[in-house]
């Protein structure tokens, strides 16, 4: 069984759809879940909305970095 309980895609969202369709994934997890962020380039402009938008409410662990794929591990605490 994956370690993940939920996992998305980015590019596969329209970039006006890609951090709402995250945050409504990341919000439908329950504490101690994590989900896997994979995309193709670094998500640092997301880390920061999270660390605006769910201040401790969360983890962030690089899995990936790039340069072609980033994949990223964003648990709910």
């Amino acid at each position: 069984m994956s370690r993940f309980a939920a996992k998305i895609h980015a590019p596969d969202y329209e970039p006006k759809d890609r951090h709402p369709a995250i945050f409504r994934l990341f919000d439908s997890l329950k504490p101690g879940e994590v989900m896997e962020l994979t995309n193709d380039h670094d998500p640092r402009p997301l880390h920061y909305q999270f660390m605006i938008e769910r201040e401790n409410q969360f983890t962030w662990d690089y899995l990936e970095e790039g340069p072609e794929i980033w994949r990223v591990a964003i648990g709910k605490k």
